[in-house]
């Protein structure tokens, strides 16, 4: 029995790892749960699992709040360091991370540094610090499984793969909602319109990244660091029917392709349960109801944040802190309907241009770059007629 503590377990990918959860009742048991802001679905989910730790970190809790969890037997932390404190401090055997954004940089390496295997979901951790947590995973012996459908394809198809024989990693791309809306009708994007992906469901900031592509650019430094490859054998394929979930290349011109129904529940499961593949019980592919995949290049020019991206895992250092954050506030902004949509690319670009991306890259530096960018972000937004 693996004793799982779930970080995000109120969001989309959250709830796809309780339902995995509960169709293996024999292998898997959730001993934490945590949620920034979403206090009522969190105790609904304490009510059925009984873990024996719950955390909301975006918010006090007031005294029948917390009442309210002790009744079901469930201690409760809050506040924004208790993710951190819980994943270097409580007892259980895999941390999952769930959480969207910046936030779950330190969680991750406070788990990596005490040795325990992650199942992670959260990009955020190694674009913002892939060089600190994949040090210390290698230090402590730490096991860092991929939930990302894109990069656990990878790291299916680079089983019993010697590194030095990959040529290229393939990591594709639906396109998103705008695959084929030209670049002059991006003012006129609305954000209903920005929220309905093609193929897959996912929370609203992971599914706005989707339509600017930004997604794809963070999966590139997530792999970058991930499996050690350089940046520029990690190449980027639209593949609008998601039933590839990524390829790689090997130096004798072998591709392995990982496919699949796209359905986050089957990546999540083989990262909890790995080395072990089980029956899922979810729905098998099946190619006569697939007759054909399709393949194209990324536009950059009409897709600028990825190519945003690409440039700050070049660049590395600070830089792809300050471009993950200030992703972050403009998409927020636009999501608040503050900003337009093609207003994202722009003040995530300048905050690059402006920073200054020197300095010995440890955790205190990484999150000052992160605030700052967010501050920067917030200053032009506030002096919209300068756009």
């Amino acid at each position: 029995m693996k004793r799982l503590a779930l970080l995000g377990s109120t969001g989309s990918i959250g709830k796809n790892v309780i339902d995995v959860v509960k169709r293996l009742p024999e292998s898997l048991n959730i001993r934490l749960l945590s949620t920034h802001s979403r206090i009522d679905l969190l105790l609904q989910q304490c009510q059925e699992l009984r873990p024996d730790l719950a955390i909301v970190s975006g918010l006090d809790l007031e005294r029948d709040q917390r009442k309210r969890f002790s009744d079901l037997g469930v201690e409760v932390w809050s506040g924004c360091e208790a993710l951190e404190k819980a994943a270097g401090q409580a007892d259980y055997d895999q941390l999952v991370n769930a959480i969207v954004g910046a936030a779950g940089f330190l969680p991750t390496l406070a788990a990596v540094r005490r040795g325990k295997s992650v199942a992670l979901a959260n990009k955020e951790a190694l674009v913002i610090g892939g060089e600190l947590v994949m040090q210390a995973a290698q230090t402590s012996n730490a096991e860092i499984l991929p939930i990302d459908s894109e990069h656990s394809a990878i790291f299916q198809c680079l089983m019993g793969e010697a590194h030095q024989t990959i040529r290229t990693l393939y990591l594709t791309a639906s396109g998103g909602p705008f695959r084929d809306l030209p670049a002059s009708e991006f003012p006129a994007v609305t954000v209903e319109a920005a929220l309905k992906h093609p193929n897959w469901s996912m929370g609203p900031k992971i599914t706005i990244d989707s339509a600017t592509l930004m997604n794809k650019g963070l999966e590139v430094i997530e792999a970058h660091w991930l499996f050690g490859v350089e940046r520029d054998r990690i190449q980027v394929v639209v593949h609008p029917q998601s039933i590839i979930h990524s390829m790689v290349e090997f130096a004798d011109g072998s591709i392995k392709a990982q496919l699949g129904l796209p359905d986050m529940r089957l990546p999540i499961q083989l990262a909890l349960l790995f080395p072990h593949r089980l029956d899922s019980g979810l729905p098998h592919f099946s190619f006569h109801d697939h007759p054909q995949l399709t393949f194209a290049e990324p536009d950059l020019q009409k897709f600028k944040c990825l190519d945003l991206a690409l440039k700050a895992c070049d660049a590395g250092g600070m830089s792809p802190a300050v471009l993950n954050a200030a992703n972050e506030a403009a998409v927020q902004a636009f999501l608040q309907r503050r900003i337009r949509f093609d207003h994202i690319p722009p003040l995530i670009e300048e905050a690059l241009i402006v920073h200054r991306s020197g300095g010995k890259v440890d955790a205190e530096g990484l999150l000052a770059s992160d605030r700052w960018a967010r501050k920067m972000v917030e200053q032009r937004i506030a002096q919209q007629g300068k756009f």
